[in-house]
């Protein structure tokens, strides 16, 4: 296993996998829905991602969008690729929001909107609340 697949918490935070990516729940989230699409494969490179990743990539992020867009509402959604201290290739998925979203009695800012999303700003959650938000996001992509 990738020392980045482990850092984002592979296999706790796992909501879906496919034949090429996994999506996983993002620790720390820097707005509600905040994700990681991460290849399964270890290549360090876009240009690395095999035919077979690029040809799933679209549906994966027709299901990304479907699944977000249902449960919280997003009004934009970001996918960054940093890859600068965690090299293989992934992307933070930052669903945005011009207002506070509420779940499970927790308000959810993005304190960045309409710019850059605060990746040093991220909401605080407890274990018991990102355990309810895993199961709840993994009941949604099942479906999908």
């Amino acid at each position: 296993m990738s020392k980045t697949l482990k850092k984002f918490g592979y296999p706790n935070n796992l909501l879906r996998e496919y034949e090429n990516w996994y999506i996983l729940f993002r620790y720390e989230q820097v707005t509600l829905g905040s994700l990681i699409l991460i290849t399964k494969n270890n290549e360090y490179n876009l240009s690395e991602v095999s035919k077979e990743g690029f040809e799933e990539y679209p549906i994966i992020i027709n299901h990304i969008e479907t699944v977000l867009k249902e449960v919280f509402g997003y009004e934009k959604i970001n996918y960054i690729m940093l890859m600068m201290i965690d090299p293989e290739v992934h992307y933070h998925v930052i669903p945005r929001y011009s207002k506070d979203i509420l779940f499970e009695k927790n308000l959810f800012e993005d304190k960045g909107w309409p710019g850059f999303p605060a990746f040093s700003e991220p909401n605080s959650i407890d274990k018991k609340l990102q355990k309810q938000i895993i199961a709840y996001l993994r009941g949604k992509f099942d479906s999908v």
